[in-house]
């Protein structure tokens, strides 16, 4: 594919120095006085151009993506019907709460239902991405220990922990202290006691853990947890595996986060607005973000008369649109929310089940919404890596599942299926890995140099993603 400029006529380029352009209003040193750089194409040239590029996207509605609700959950279309009408979009954020009534009856009733949902207490929709509702938890939780007079400056986080989860709780100024997994891919309570003291604010957990498992001993961990005054935070990067069937209250849990694009269907992918909301229990309402959004019985108002509030985290309140489209979806789902979760673990148990004799299974203990295979045998054996095997699916019409996460386990591939794939996709998709580990045995030099149908072949990711040359410089 020839780039726009290739395609360029080769006219020269407009200028502002002819005479015709000179006006007596203009100062000359305003003039251009060198071609401008751009193509030279038509209209229809150009819109054929970036449709062309358009079509080379790799998009869900292409084909599978195993990566899961990470990035790639489907987003009904109807969200976003939904969130473009005119009410909604020509909406201004400073308006006052009078003029937006029923904007705010959105945000309180999403609250209520995050609230329904999780068993928490209270619910922010303040902060924009999950990340940041990571970091808007943290800073709650320091800020009660901070009012109760405990100076306390350690959080433990298991060694299976999403990176943001360490990155947020050192943001807020605490040491990090991690706690080993034990050989079932839980958190080991043995080496928690012992690294229990009163120093310690908080634990942060993601259940089902990243490894796609259920932490069995919650209940034991919570206990620990709260004999010494710390509190439980739940990271939920995870809850699209429980819904209906358990929540953090249940667990034990303090503060949690909800990722809106993981759990309910709202799109960021290519780093679009997310919104993370954090709900927290009855002794750290108090502590949210300000404003929440209230109802005294008659009208909706934004509340800024939170006792302890940490202060506001977000421009305005939140991502609205994305607070819309995650309403939606609870509204048109209801109670098949719980289904949504069935099918999720349903369709991971599957491929895990299918692909466990192909691949290493690390853990081989019944998953939830997602599992990790290792791509260690096929490393071993033929030099295929983990790395190699991602690149070959892209041959195959399949987006590569995450890699080399979680850390604790060597050439990891993640696989969540969400649970909007049918069985022929999953069967597909299954087919396709036990042709790669096939191929890994009999052709490795056909993996290890894949993918071979794609624009781009391999490129230098370190150094792209750590230099990267955005600068076009036509010769």
């Amino acid at each position: 594919m020839k780039t726009i400029f290739e395609k360029s006529n080769n006219v020269p380029g407009i200028t502002l120095c002819d005479e015709e352009a000179k006006m007596d209003f203009l100062d000359s040193k305003f003039f251009r006085t060198s071609e401008i750089g751009l193509p030279n194409v038509s209209e229809l040239e150009a819109l054929r151009h970036y449709k062309e590029l358009s079509d080379r996207n790799f998009c869900i509605e292409k084909g599978f993506y195993p990566l899961g609700s990470c990035t790639m959950k489907y987003n009904p279309k109807v969200n976003e019907l939904l969130a473009s009408l005119e009410g909604f979009t020509d909406l201004h954020p400073l308006s006052d709460d009078c003029d937006c009534q029923g904007a705010l009856e959105l945000m309180y009733k999403l609250q209520e239902a995050l609230k329904e949902v999780t068993g928490m207490d209270a619910v922010s929709l303040q902060p924009a991405a999950g990340a940041q509702g990571e970091l808007t938890g943290m800073m709650v939780i320091k800020k009660y220990f901070e009012v109760k007079g405990e100076k306390r400056t350690k959080v433990i986080i298991p060694d299976s922990a999403h990176g943001t989860n360490p990155a947020s709780a050192h943001l807020c100024g605490f040491e990090i202290v991690p706690v080993k997994s034990n050989d079932r891919g839980q958190v080991d309570t043995d080496a928690l006691k012992s690294l229990i003291d009163r120093d310690v604010a908080a634990i942060m957990m993601t259940n089902p853990n990243t490894l796609g498992i259920f932490e069995e001993n919650v209940l034991e961990i919570s206990k620990i947890m709260h004999e010494n005054g710390s509190l439980l935070y739940y990271d939920g990067a995870n809850f699209n595996a429980i819904m209906g069937y358990s929540n953090p209250k249940l667990m034990g849990f303090d503060v949690v986060h909800l990722n809106l694009h993981k759990t309910f269907a709202t799109p960021h992918g290519g780093g679009g607005p997310g919104a993370g909301p954090v709900g927290v229990v009855e002794k750290l309402k108090d502590f949210l973000p300000a404003p929440v959004v209230d109802f005294d019985g008659q009208k909706y108002f934004r509340n800024y008369n939170i006792k302890h509030s940490i202060g506001q985290v977000k421009a305005f309140y939140g991502n609205f649109s994305v607070l819309v489209k995650a309403y939606a979806y609870i509204l048109m789902m209801g109670q098949n929310l719980k289904e949504a979760s069935e099918n999720a673990v349903l369709n991971a148990n599957y491929l895990k089940e299918k692909l466990k004799n192909a691949y290493l299974l690390p853990y081989d203990e019944p998953c939830m919404h997602e599992f990790v295979l290792s791509g260690e045998k096929q490393k071993h054996e033929n030099g295929v890596s983990t790395l190699n095997i991602a690149k070959a699916l892209m041959d195959e019409n399949t987006h590569p599942p995450t890699v080399y996460f979680p850390l604790i386990v060597h050439e990891a591939i993640m696989i969540e299926p969400t649970e909007s794939e049918t069985k022929d996709v999953m069967d597909d998709f299954v087919k396709v890995m036990l042709k790669i580990a096939d191929e890994a045995k009999i052709n490795p030099e056909k993996v290890i140099s894949a993918p071979h149908s794609t624009p781009v072949k391999r490129i230098d990711e370190t150094l792209a993603a750590r230099h990267p040359n955005l600068k076009f410089v036509q010769e």
